[in-house]
């Protein structure tokens, strides 16, 4: 008797968000959402700046030029928020 076996793909297949979630379609059929606050430049960035992504990191990886942010699937999957970034006063 041969067992199935399932194998995770956690390459991205598609980018698409609501209203506060960002949602990443994974090759073997799953989907991440996660909240959009997470990520200020994305929160931040107009409808127009977020539709314009692309696949980087071998398919691993979702990167957006104009506003600078890169995210990961594995990030992602962790439930992984952006790092904070403090600034320091002079």
């Amino acid at each position: 008797m041969g067992i199935l076996a399932i194998r995770a793909d956690e390459r991205v297949k598609n980018v698409y968000f609501t209203e506060d979630k960002i949602g990443v379609d994974l090759m073997d059929g799953r989907t991440i959402a996660v909240p959009l606050v997470w990520y200020p430049k994305l929160l931040q960035a107009t409808p127009e700046q977020r539709s314009k992504w692309e696949v980087c990191g071998g398919g691993y990886g979702i990167h957006w030029e104009e506003i600078d942010e890169d995210l990961s699937t594995e990030g992602m999957l962790r439930g992984a928020p952006a790092p904070r970034v403090s600034v320091m006063s002079s």
